[in-house]
């Protein structure tokens, strides 16, 4: 896991992603106040989409532009959920 993951480097996974036609995308989300790590899933599909709501929405430090105690930790892409959950 990157201690310190960027937008930047979310980016480029991202478009590996598309690039090797992975099925999903995922990102893992911390939040104060919880004891345990949110773990979001989108389809292909979505990527796009979802990719520009975390531009307009995190910061380059991928913390929540409006709740700094929002903060995006890790991201991954697979073909299937076993296969990236490993490395979140």
């Amino acid at each position: 896991m990157n201690l310190n993951p960027t937008m930047q480097e979310m980016i480029e996974i991202f478009e590996d992603a598309k690039e090797f036609g992975a099925q999903y995308i995922a990102v893992k989300i911390e939040m104060d106040g919880f004891e345990k790590p949110e773990v979001i899933i989108n389809e292909k599909e979505n990527i796009d989409t979802k990719l520009a709501y975390y531009k307009n929405t995190y910061n380059e430090d991928l913390t929540h532009k409006y709740s700094k105690e929002i903060r995006i930790v890790n991201y991954s892409y697979g073909n299937s959920y076993d296969e990236f959950l490993n490395t979140l």
